[in-house]
């Protein structure tokens, strides 16, 4: 029997959910390997009964605590897809604000009437089996995960830096442009998509498991910055801190 999918969106452009969608060429080899019974963007039909559930979004809301503890009963495999699920992604900005501050900010005086808590990631409030990183996630890395759950095996995450992919693509590192750049510690698996495009990178993947800081650091030096700055100009995709919840 084929494992039964669903996917489930929370605080979020569902950017990562439509990633999926746009698999145009590759859904009916995964229609072969899978069945969705859950996926708002794209049916009407719901169940509880679930297999794999890939969860797009951060967790900020009481409402949304609720609904992922739910998820984490009925699936027996829980995957955090995109930046905001992975690790609370662009919604973590406004932990630095008190949630009070932040409803006044964006709604007004009528702000105290919505509920709001400090964004998290989805691990940070149910076990999660897997996650898939990215803004928006990678669709072959989507993909080569729906085959191997659907096979029984164990996905993996590249835990190279993209300073690798960026050698491998003979990009102009973007240093030498006069920019600044996560590559050096930030997780691999995009193909150095910014930097390949005359961008720099903003580690929306998250870091390597263990980033070489002494030589991004010494890096850095050589063009004159240092990693207060660059972390700083770079929190755009890394400002969860559990300390601050």
């Amino acid at each position: 029997m084929k494992p039964r999918v669903a996917v489930f969106s929370f605080t979020c452009c569902e950017g990562c959910s439509l990633t999926i969608l746009e698999c145009e060429n590759e859904l009916l080899d995964v229609l072969n390997l899978v069945t969705f019974v859950r996926w708002r963007e794209a049916m009407t039909e719901t169940s509880d009964d679930i297999d794999i559930a890939f969860v797009d979004g951060s967790i900020s809301t009481h409402d949304d605590v609720r609904k992922i503890k739910q998820i984490r009963e009925m699936a027996k495999l829980v995957i955090p897809i995109g930046a905001c699920a992975y690790n609370a992604g662009l919604n973590s900005l406004k932990n630095r604000y008190g949630m009070a501050q932040v409803k006044e900010m964006v709604y007004g005086e009528d702000g105290a009437q919505f509920d709001t808590i400090p964004a998290r990631p989805v691990s940070a409030v149910v076990p999660v089996d897997f996650a898939l990183p990215g803004c928006p996630i990678d669709k072959d890395e989507f993909l080569r995960t729906v085959r191997d759950l659907a096979l029984g095996k164990t996905p993996k995450l590249p835990d190279s830096p993209v300073c690798a992919e960026c050698k491998r693509q003979g990009n102009v590192c973007v240093f030498t442009k006069g920019m600044k750049c996560m590559g050096p510690v930030a997780r691999g698996g995009c193909g150095a998509l910014c930097p390949s495009f005359g961008d720099y990178c903003e580690a929306c993947r998250g870091f390597v498991d263990n980033p070489n800081e002494n030589s991004h650091k010494e890096t850095l030096a050589e063009y004159g910055l240092t990693a207060a700055e660059v972390m700083n100009y770079f929190s755009l995709f890394n400002s969860y801190d559990k300390s601050q919840i």
